[in-house]
Order: structure tokens, then C-alpha cells, then sequence
């Protein structure tokens, strides 16, 4: 089994400091931090997300797999700058205002980062304002999450707060969480919806052509 194997498999049964442990053998082998990354963990991702639409990964199976990505991805990241490796883009992550649920977003947030997007986590009980000084900063998307079905509407007022402020034409704004469903998305004028931690992530890289 080749070392670039042995980190896909780490990562997919959520072994996170043999997932470590073996990226940095990877960078002393002289292995790029790009072929790491690519090879490695993202098609780990693929494959853990493809585990979980067939029914053979449920969420536990995800979040072990996924912080096992983060960890090695964290050892990573100072590589990729060196080697000028660029993100897919940009994503700003948050569950709305009002709205304290956590672990559904963050999944999301690390499936994203696991398929190559640099990832600013908002965190949960996100005000309009927070999600528009991140567009200003440079997110190419913007991703919402509501578990109530009382916060739901906070996702239409963040889309008419960034359509206020002049930005709604340089971000997409993809939305997701348990109530919320494609019909609602399309009603508040999003430009993607999500069921899942999975489909975030692809849905991601369809809306900006990557």
C-alpha cells in the first residue's frame, strides 16, 4: 500500500494521529503538500461523503473522519502556502442569528475544508453584519444553517441585509439545516441548498465552476 493509500485509509476510519503520523512521513519522503492534499485527504472526503449517501457512514462515522482530516490538514496548511497552493475559495460558515445549534454546521465546515476551501467559521447566533463584513473580506460563499424552524426566516433577512450592502452579486449564498428544504431556498432566493454535510460540499464546488 502506498503512503499517499495509507493516509486515505486514516482518515476514513477516523484514525487521526496515524493520519498525522503519516503526512508527515509524506512531506519528509519529499511527497508535495499539494499531491498530500489532492490524493490524500480530499479523496478521503470524497469517498467518507460517498460512504454516507449509500447508507455505510452515519454522522459519528463523519465527524470521526473528519476531525482525523482536519488534524492532518492543520499539519498541512504552512506546506501549501509554501508551495503557493490555492484554495477552491472561500466559505463563510455560520448557524443564523438566534440559533445555537452547532454540530451540523460544523461538519459542514469540515467537509468543506476537506474538499479544498479555506473555511471562516462564524460560529452560531450569527448576526447579518458578521456574514457581511466576512463577504467584504473576500468569501466567495456565504453558508447558512438553521435547526429551528423559528430561525429560519434570519436566512432570508441576512440575503436582503447583503443585497442592502451592495454585495449580493459577487457571493453565493447556499443554505441548509434540518426544516430548511429546497423550495425554502428558492422562496428566500438562495442560490444553493444542502441536505446534507456531504452534498454541501459539492454543491460548493458546482457554484463556483470548480
Amino acid at each position: 500500500m502506498s503512503l499517499i493509500e495509507e493516509i486515505r485509509q486514516a482518515v476514513i476510519v477516523g484514525d487521526a494521529p496515524d493520519a498525522k503520523a503519516k503526512v508527515e512521513q509524506a512531506l519528509n519522503d519529499n511527497l508535495t503538500a499539494d499531491t498530500v492534499l489532492r490524493e490524500g485527504l480530499i479523496d478521503a472526503m470524497r469517498e467518507v461523503g460517498q460512504l454516507f449517501e449509500e447508507g455505510d457512514f452515519f454522522v459519528p462515522e463523519m465527524l470521526i473522519a473528519a476531525r482525523a482530516m482536519k488534524g492532518a490538514l492543520d499539519l498541512l496548511k504552512p506546506h501549501l502556502v509554501e508551495e503557493g497552493v490555492e484554495p477552491l475559495g472561500k466559505v463563510a460558515i455560520g448557524t443564523v442569528k438566534g440559533d445555537l445549534h452547532d454540530i451540523g454546521k460544523s461538519l459542514v465546515a469540515m467537509m468543506m475544508e476537506g474538499a479544498g476551501f479555506e473555511l471562516v467559521d462564524l460560529g452560531v447566533d450569527v448576526s447579518p453584519d458578521k456574514f457581511i463584513s466576512v463577504i467584504q473580506d473576500g468569501a466567495d460563499i456565504v453558508a447558512m444553517s438553521a435547526l429551528l424552524t423559528t430561525t429560519m426566516p434570519n436566512m432570508k433577512l441576512i440575503i436582503e441585509e447583503i443585497e442592502a450592502a451592495g454585495l449580493r452579486e459577487q457571493v453565493v449564498v447556499m443554505v441548509g439545516g434540518a426544516p430548511v428544504t429546497q423550495a425554502f431556498a428558492d422562496q428566500i432566493g438562495a442560490d444553493g441548498y444542502a441536505a446534507d454535510a456531504s452534498s454541501a460540499a459539492r454543491k460548493a464546488q458546482e457554484l463556483i465552476g470548480r
